[in-house]
């Protein structure tokens, strides 16, 4: 029988990696829906107001859901990347790449994992090519979230005695976990629905 008390402890977050976008946006999104959704309920009817008010709904869950649901942090074995409509759980030890662009990219078993919490801005790509290369912006966020997932990763292999591209590495990226989002699926789903209807009705 698996212990709660463990499977909570190995699930606790211990580093959690903060966003470099879309908070800003995201904010001024919910405040635009839910002001949107205030004036359709204040008009009250089965007509335009009521088709208002599901749009409105709708949109503050896809912000939600596009800009505030993506996260990315570790607990003691695992690193998560928790996407739109999905979360994967991998494996520290099965890491054998790390790269930060405009999007974090793991890479594990010969599968990429992708994340748009942590990644460079247009701007900032654009300031880091030079002769056509791209430089790493020393000392950005962006930069040391790499280097703690690539340091944490080989941390977690030196204490398995796992090589990287070992077959052992290879049966523990077989290891990743995905778990959907059923909430937030289910509610978009039932928005969609309930404004197909009205347009129907």
């Amino acid at each position: 029988m698996t212990d709660p008390a463990r499977t909570h402890h190995d699930n606790a977050v211990v580093e959690r990696f903060p966003p470099t976008n879309g908070r800003v946006t995201a904010a001024l999104g919910l405040i635009t829906a839910g002001v949107v959704l205030v004036v359709a309920v204040l008009d009250w009817d089965a007509g335009a107001p009521l088709g208002v008010a599901i749009v409105a709904t709708l949109a503050g869950v896809l912000v939600w859901v596009a800009l505030l649901r993506p996260a990315v942090w570790t607990t003691k074995d695992d690193l998560v990347m928790r996407a739109m409509l999905h979360t994967d759980r991998i494996p520290l030890a099965a890491i054998d790449q790390v790269v930060v662009t405009q999007m974090l990219a793991v890479g594990a078993g010969g599968k990429r994992y992708l994340s748009p919490v942590i990644g460079y801005s247009a701007r900032q790509s654009v300031k880091g090519r030079i002769g056509g290369a791209t430089v790493k912006i020393e000392n950005s966020h962006q930069h040391l979230v790499e280097t703690r997932i690539a340091h944490l990763a080989q941390e977690a292999r030196d204490l398995s005695g796992i090589r990287n591209g070992s077959p052992e590495q290879q049966a523990l990226a077989a290891g990743v976990r995905r778990s959907w989002a059923w909430p937030e699926i289910t509610v978009c789903g039932l928005l969609v629905l309930a404004f197909v209807v009205w347009l129907v009705l």
